[in-house]
């Protein structure tokens, strides 16, 4: 195995720029938003704590969790089954090795659940995806899997909104996945790291249709900008106690405990602050302008992509422009995000990275490449519209117009 291919991307654009390069950097998914003010402050009021805290987590932010679940979701938990550790990506770790069961996820998904289940030993099934259904997990195709072998163990990751494509699962499709899950008893990993940069700012978790088998997994690197402070939570339903104790039981042995001041200062991310709705919903509106102007940009091309309706990504497919690339020795997405980067300084993941067949012409693109802060404050007082993000995201925009201009040849 090598290295994560977010992070790698990160490391080889960083090298490009320490030797003098301009890179344009698009391929990891770290939010360009600070953390809020109030979250901040609440961090260095709280930097003598210094005691190991429960495995758990400490009481308090689990109590806070389950309020904010409460009052995000409509669904009640009890605070000894939610589960604190540092990061979404090591609990997930945790829950494939305690748990006996084949790793479910559509193809594309994000680029660590399936190392993490090759490390464990675990099978990965990968689901069929359509692009005209945003590439996503559906109901029929999931159904045909479970029924080739219906008493067999799985668990399903569903992310919503989904890196590396930014679609969010609608109401009537979580619906209709819950039954199915339900009909097989598969457990279900609800991976909701995206879900306060829901552009509409109306995320539903798959636990509201499917609440006896579903895992909720969210943290504080995404939705509030603290993507290095590595905290994350599980809440677990009443049902499946017995398996957040046993993570638990592993997490004793492995990372003990989170980091002391960051719990206490996640407390008050997970508060009903004031200040939180107004950085959300600028969030929300940057990010949805950037991708809707990609979208728009890649479309004019003659890219296929599928707009995004959360989240940082857009998952566009060039296979329209493969006899031209072809001629330019570009055969696959891994050649086509290299030349990319070597030639006009714009760092994309490929899609073999998120399980897609490596001839396929498709890649993510992450549209943070911009100065959160700056344009935060920008954003108290001017409509966010595509002059705004121009002159306040310009990387971004100038990227995708490289990206446009360098596929006209």
């Amino acid at each position: 195995m090598g290295e994560s291919a977010t992070l790698a991307i990160n490391e080889r654009s960083r090298l490009l720029m320490a030797s003098g390069r301009d890179v344009y950097r698009l391929g990891l998914g770290q939010s360009p938003f600070p953390v809020p003010a109030h979250v901040r402050e609440s961090l260095a009021r709280n930097a003598h704590q210094k005691d190991y805290l429960p495995v758990k987590g400490l009481p308090a932010l689990r109590e806070a969790i389950v309020n904010w679940v409460k009052r995000t979701e409509g669904l009640d938990y009890a605070v000894d089954n939610i589960v604190v550790g540092p990061g979404t990506k090591e609990l997930m770790f945790l829950v494939q090795l305690v748990y006996y069961g084949d790793l479910v996820i559509p193809s594309p998904s994000w680029v660590s659940y399936a190392p993490q289940a090759r490390i464990i030993g675990r099978q990965i099934h990968w689901l069929r995806t359509r692009p005209e259904t945003g590439l996503g997990v559906e109901p029929e195709i999931l159904e045909e899997l479970c029924r080739q072998d219906p008493d067999r163990p799985r668990l399903l990751i569903l992310n919503s909104p989904s890196n590396p494509t930014g679609l969010c699962y609608t109401e009537e499709r979580l619906k209709a996945l819950a039954d199915v899950l339900r009909k097989y008893r598969v457990l279900a990993l609800s991976d909701e790291i995206y879900s306060g940069t829901h552009f509409k700012g109306s995320h539903r978790s798959l636990a509201r249709y499917y609440p006896e088998g579903t895992i909720i997994s969210n943290g504080l690197s995404k939705w509030c900008g603290a993507g290095g402070w590595r905290l994350g939570f599980f809440v677990f339903p009443d049902s499946l106690s017995w398996l957040a104790d046993a993570v638990a039981a592993v997490a004793s042995e492995t990372f003990t405990s989170t980091s002391a001041p960051i719990q206490y200062a996640a407390i008050t991310a997970m508060e009903d602050h004031p200040e939180m709705a107004v950085y959300l919903n600028h969030c929300r509106a940057i990010l949805a302008a950037l991708s809707d102007y990609a979208c728009r940009t890649l479309s004019d091309t003659g890219a296929a992509v599928h707009p995004s309706s959360g989240g940082f990504y857009l998952f566009p497919r060039f296979d329209a422009y493969r006899q031209q690339l072809a001629c330019r020795d570009i055969k696959d997405s891994l050649s086509f995000c290299d030349r990319l980067l070597q030639e006009r300084g714009v760092a994309l993941l490929p899609g073999a990275c998120f399980g897609r067949r490596s001839k396929e012409l498709s890649t993510r693109i992450a549209v943070v490449d911009f100065t959160g802060s700056h344009a935060l404050e920008k954003a108290e007082a001017e409509t966010i519209d595509d002059e705004f993000i121009r002159r306040y995201c310009s990387r971004v925009t100038t990227a995708v117009e490289q990206l446009a201009e360098w596929l006209g040849g």
